[in-house]
Formats: C-alpha cells, structure tokens, sequence
C-alpha cells in the first residue's frame, strides 16, 4: 500500500495524496462527487502504474476522503485550484487526466488551465454540466434560492447533499454550449446500462471537443461505475495507450 501523503495550499489547505514516480507522462486520477483516491478504479491504475514503472498520482479534494475540509465548501472552482497545485507541485513533464463522472467535467477545466502539459484525457462515465441537465426544474430553482438538496443514493444509505455554492459555481463553468478548446487525445468510456449520467452525454462531449481525435467507446451492460473486472482492463488498456502514444 502507497502511503498518503499531504500537500500545503498556499492559503493552508492539506490536500491528502497517493503519488509514486516513473516514466511519463503521468496518469492523474481525478475521483467523481463525494468520491475519493480509495476507490476500485484509483487502486487500479496506481498499481498499474507501479507495476509497469509509470508515474501516477492520485488525490482526495478537500472535504472528501483523507483531505481535511468541509464538503459543503467544495466547488469545481476550489477543486480544479487543488488539482493544478498538485499536478504543479508533484509532476513533471507531461500529463494523462483520467476522470471518473464528476471528475470527467474537472479534467475538462483542469486541462484548460494545463494546456500544452495535457497528453491525453480519459473520460469513464465523464459528466460535464449535471448541474444543468442532472436535476429538474424545481431542484434548480430551490438551489437557486440557497437550499442544500438531499437526494437518494444508489451506493450507500446516507443522502447525497448538493449544497446551492456547487451548484451554482457548476452553473457558472458548463462546457457542453460551446467549442471546448482542447487538442489532445481524448477517449470516452462509458456504460450503456448508466444510470446515471446518460451515455448520451459522452457523445455530446464528443462533439463539442476541439480535438480531432476523439474516441467514444460504448460498454454493453455497463453501469455508472464501469468497475467490473474487464471494464477495468479496458481503462487500463486505454490509458496504456495514450501514455504509448505520447
């Protein structure tokens, strides 16, 4: 097991990590909603990376996981900030962004602020804009009006919270309007069976990335997590080959 380590913010924030060294580019983890670096996907592409002597780095958003914080701060905003610090102060050269649901819609924002750094992007059930099309008309309006929304989760018992600063800083950085204006390898997997974020979401990333090489890969049965046995081998295999072909 990789130790955890913890990165100061300048304005003090410690932000919980897992890195090892190696070859790059290197493969950055970025978790989904109320995820963090313990998951099935994290663990897998670290030891990959160690097995196969790859720089990885995974990390835990303030609020979430081992990173001290409270969640009701979290934005894309602040997230994004924690992510390019961490990609700043801990790597070298240039980079792959693997982003889970959530994380797909950072890895968007994070390499815009990255730019050339950024060798490739792999989207898994990638989710750019929920705040938009993922809650109804009246969810939006009681977010707009500062209320916290406790909706029913599908992975645990407790509630999930959407807290109205999120939602709305999430409002303010929507992708799916307008050209994104990254050039990079990108590759998009994503579950047929996802409940969660439609599979139609990927496709439409698709369309609005600047990037003349873009691949959507389709998983038949595969739900929101693609955390089976052989969709992990496929992530691996996709991040394989984007690291080869940098």
């Amino acid at each position: 097991m990789i130790e955890t380590g913890f990165h100061t913010l300048s304005d003090g924030r410690r932000i919980a990590f897992r890195g090892i060294g190696g070859a790059g580019p290197a493969v950055v983890f970025l978790p989904g909603y109320k995820s963090d670096m313990s998951g099935s996907k994290a663990a897998a592409l670290i030891e990959w990376a160690a097995a196969n002597g790859r720089s990885c780095l995974l990390f835990d958003y303030s609020g979430c996981g081992e990173s001290p914080g409270d969640f009701a701060d979290g934005t894309l905003s602040r997230w994004r900030e924690e992510a390019v610090a961490l990609i700043g102060a801990l790597t070298t050269g240039p980079v792959v962004l693997v982003g889970s649901s959530m994380g797909g819609w950072l890895m968007l924002l994070v390499a815009r602020e990255l730019g050339a750094r950024v060798a490739g992007l792999v989207g898994i059930a990638a989710a750019p804009d929920f705040t938009d099309w993922g809650y109804d008309e009246g969810q939006k309006a009681r977010l707009a009006g500062g209320e916290t929304l406790l909706l029913d989760s599908a992975y645990g018992p407790e509630p999930t919270p959407v807290h109205p600063g999120f939602w709305a800083d999430g409002q303010a950085l929507r992708q799916l309007g307008e050209a994104i204006p990254i050039d990079c390898p990108v590759r998009l997997l994503h579950g047929q069976e996802d409940g969660d974020v439609p599979a139609e979401i990927s496709l439409r990333l698709a369309e609005a990335l600047r990037s003349q090489d873009v691949q959507v890969t389709l998983v038949k049965g595969g739900d929101h997590r693609l955390s089976r046995e052989q969709e992990i081998a496929l992530l691996l295999r996709t991040v394989e080959s984007l690291c080869g072909a940098s």
